[in-house]
């Protein structure tokens, strides 16, 4: 091992010197000359050995080229890095379990239950209680037939898993009793400044006239509320606090002359709303219609 040692140092110097014919024996002279100025006395029959043995690669190192002991023992020598590696696949795929689990899983399934207890008992129950409600307060006999309608829509929605449909008719319900337990005077405007009554020419018909009479819901406490009217002449409806109430003509007359007396209508109440009832109860004669703007 010493002499192949010696020779791969000086192999490029040995090369450049010697001629291919007389390589090994000029060889063998270089290296006693070597070892001799060493101090070291090496037999020529050494010399030539590892001479040869350098030719024939006898002492070049190959590693194994693979097989299952090969991969093991890399795999030995490289168990650190191996382990962190397995350690953060281990980490990451517990984290991706946990995310699913908790971010993914759990609150689609906490929707499903939700959506299912509010279809199967949520809705069910606020129908139930709604229409309890409207058929003991009701006063006529359209708001019992609006809310048994209602009801089957809701019920029928709710069994078929439509979530939307059964809250409209939920919403729908809850209208009908808010406007059962309304209560309020239907006041003709009289202030200066302001239109008492309007009439319009239909389009339909530019002979004839149409008259409305300008009125406010009043509450109890003495305050004008908001209405959702629909206008006739626009077929849009709309949340407004004053609008027309379409008259026959002699209403409308009989109000005017009212007002031209002193400028003031003194019987200003043209209807009145009780709860029980889905619309006032009107104390002169009124036809079918109102307007929102004029």
């Amino acid at each position: 091992m010493d002499v192949v040692d010696t020779l791969r140092h000086q192999e490029r110097v040995v090369a450049r010197e010697l001629a291919s014919e007389d390589r090994e024996r000029q060889l063998i002279d270089k290296l006693r000359e070597i070892y001799a100025a060493q101090g070291i006395e090496v037999p020529d029959r050494i010399l030539q050995d590892g001479v040869r043995a350098l030719a024939e690669d006898r002492f070049v190192y190959e590693p194994p080229s693979g097989g299952l002991q090969v991969a093991l023992a890399r795999a030995y020598v490289r168990r650190g890095k191996l382990f962190g590696a397995v350690v953060a696949l281990v980490l990451l795929g517990a984290a991706a379990w946990v995310g699913y689990e908790f971010l993914i899983r759990a609150p689609l399934e906490w929707r499903q239950d939700r959506a299912r207890i509010e279809l199967e008992q949520e809705i069910p129950q606020q129908i139930a209680a709604l229409a309890d409600s409207i058929l003991v307060e009701a006063e006529v006999a359209e708001a019992v037939e609006q809310a048994e309608r209602l009801v089957d829509q809701g019920l029928a929605a709710a069994a078929n898993g439509e979530a939307e449909r059964a809250r409209e008719a939920v919403r729908a319900l809850a209208a009908l009793q808010a406007q059962l337990r309304e209560t309020y005077e239907l006041r003709i405007v009289s202030r200066p400044g302001e239109s008492t009554g309007v009439w319009r020419v239909p389009d339909v018909n530019p002979d004839a006239r149409n008259y409305y009479i300008i009125v406010e819901a009043v509450n109890p406490d003495g305050e004008a509320i908001r209405r959702e009217i629909t206008s006739e002449e626009t077929g849009e409806r709309e949340t407004v606090q004053k609008w027309g109430v379409r008259v026959p003509r002699e209403t409308y007359e009989r109000i005017a002359r009212d007002k031209s007396d002193d400028g003031i209508v003194q019987d200003r109440v043209l209807g009145v709303k009780r709860p029980g009832y889905l619309e006032p109860e009107y104390r002169m004669p009124v036809e079918p219609g109102a307007i929102t703007r004029w």
